[in-house]
């Protein structure tokens, strides 16, 4: 009953200032940091609020995979370093919460991806990721990303790629790869980021809350 009463909560996101939302970390099993990055969400929502006139909760929400609960929050973020594992019930959850309307962005902060592929096809066995084109209107939102998702943090000297399930014309799963794109939502003194990297990592990160709230 939860996921429908998401598709109406969902439904007047397009005008941002009218209601204020709260987003959530995903909290998952298999011992990767889930909690890693702790102030990267409240200083994306920070600026969100301040740049793009969402009116988005400053009390970040912890939500676990298989929980009814995760159907109160219209964006999941999920991060780590390491091992990511979904049980079949955790994946159903998560696959009819994405389906009734939810969006989950993961962001590989250097060592999930070997593991959260297989997560992410276990969510979706019918749908693969595909490579979001420079030209997608999740680059183009308030700030213009020509060139496709920023390169943040370097790692293994790979581009960045902004990978995603699409369901009916909709992302429903953004998975940012060699970007490390929270990070450059960290406080400063976290990762010594030049104010230009921090200010490119933030407003990609506003143009997908704006992606979201908007679809």
């Amino acid at each position: 009953m939860k996921k429908y009463l998401l598709i109406i909560l969902l439904t007047p996101f397009i005008v941002f200032s009218q209601n204020t939302y709260q987003i959530a970390v995903l909290k998952y099993n298999g011992g990767g940091d889930w909690y890693a990055n702790p102030t990267a969400l409240p200083n994306l929502i920070d600026f969100c609020n301040e740049n793009i006139g969402t009116n988005i909760s400053k009390d970040v929400a912890t939500v676990e995979v298989g929980s009814d609960d995760i159907f109160n929050y219209p964006f999941i973020h999920m991060t780590g370093h390491g091992n990511v594992v979904f049980s079949q019930s955790e994946a159903e959850n998560l696959r009819n919460y994405l389906y009734a309307g939810g969006f989950l962005h993961i962001d590989d902060n250097y060592g999930m991806d070997p593991y959260v592929r297989g997560e992410i096809k276990k969510v979706f066995p019918e749908n693969e990721l595909i490579q979001l084109p420079n030209n997608h209107p999740i680059f183009y939102g308030k700030f213009d990303f020509p060139n496709g998702l920023p390169k943040i943090h370097e790692h293994n000297a790979n581009p960045p790629q902004a990978l995603a399930i699409i369901e009916d014309g909709r992302i429903v799963c953004l998975y940012t790869f060699e970007s490390d794109i929270g990070d450059g939502w960290e406080d400063q003194e976290v990762h010594n980021d030049s104010e230009y990297i921090r200010r490119q990592a933030l407003q990609m990160g506003s143009n997908i809350i704006e992606y979201v709230f908007s679809n």
